[in-house]
């Protein structure tokens, strides 16, 4: 990564949750690789007319016996003083008439990656983004039902919400004064829409930016690693919740909630893989969850977890 980025040659990055798994490629060997990407209009593929049309997945989420346990453990985590932030995620099994090209040429998302045959993802968030020597983050936390009365008034002021996206924004902020100088929040609290195929959601998101210094190609490597895995989708402190994440979740993540990017020869971009489909011994899995605090409570993380199982259509 730093002999391509310091030369200047655009290339293409994969990096799982526990960093064990990296692919690294010029951009013109991604293809061949068996990777199809598009990144904020950015890809290295011909969008294809995909048929059947879109329907409703049907969803098997995890059993609530088996995530209420798993719950009730990070909640003692918690009140041990362990972590104070933890996001739980789990596979839910789907089916869909749709294979995993057809959903990543339908989805319409900033980010999208398809490995052929292997996992698909179409995520609304960015990790971090590199421009005209400087580094913007953009953490995601807190996402409601908009068609829920005053649903936008609801996710703005709800203290869980607050608490879990304040600390997020916090954590993101130090990570990001590792590699950067001058690093401030820009824009806080901000809501999007998304238009999923059963409904529309809000998520909302924080712009963060720092001034990284000139010779930061050649420190690429140390940039993403030092902020890595990323704090919306594992929580704080890090290390210490990562640690837990591994012991309640029961399996590695893998690409899930990894990130994915380019190198321009200029300028990088990047996201965090979520909203995340892949195939597991001829099965579908979608993994979502989310961040669990000491004001939350079982039925509301729940589910969060069944709502995130989405494809965005619009």
């Amino acid at each position: 990564m730093s002999a391509l980025a310091t030369a200047q040659k655009p290339f293409f990055f994969l990096i799982d949750f526990e960093q064990q798994k990296p692919v690294i490629c010029p951009l013109e060997d991604a293809q061949s690789l068996g990777f199809q990407f598009e990144i904020k209009g950015v890809r290295n593929f011909q969008p294809q007319d995909r048929k059947p049309a879109p329907s409703p997945l049907s969803i098997a989420p995890i059993p609530k016996s088996v995530y209420s346990k798993a719950f009730q453990k990070v909640v003692r985590e918690i009140y041990q003083g362990n972590t104070f932030l933890l996001n739980l995620t789990f596979p839910s099994a789907i089916q869909t008439p749709l294979d995993l090209e057809d959903i990543f040429h339908w989805a319409q998302a900033p980010y999208k990656l398809l490995h052929q045959d292997r996992f698909v993802v179409y995520s609304p968030e960015c990790f971090v983004k590199i421009k005209d020597g400087q580094i913007y983050s953009y953490p995601m936390k807190g996402t409601i039902d908009a068609h829920l009365p005053d649903a936008q008034k609801i996710l703005e002021s709800d203290p869980k919400e607050i608490n879990e996206h304040n600390t997020i924004v916090d954590l993101i902020r130090n990570d990001l004064s590792k590699v950067a100088k001058e690093v401030e929040v820009t824009r806080f609290r901000y809501l999007d829409k998304i238009k999923t195929q059963k409904n529309e959601i809000y998520h909302t998101s924080s712009e963060i930016r720092g001034k990284l210094p000139s010779d930061w190609k050649s420190q690429l490597p140390d940039i993403l690693l030092g902020m890595l895995p990323a704090g919306s989708i594992c929580g704080a402190p890090k290390a210490k919740t990562v640690s837990i994440i591994q012991d309640v979740e029961q399996d590695l993540r893998g690409y899930y909630t990894g990130i994915f990017g380019y190198f321009d020869g200029e300028n990088l971009d990047s996201a965090v893989n979520i909203r995340y489909l892949e195939k597991k011994n001829d099965q579908l899995l979608y993994r979502s969850g989310g961040g669990i605090t000491f004001l939350s409570d079982l039925e509301s993380e729940y589910n969060e977890l069944i709502e995130k199982i989405y494809v965005p259509v619009v």
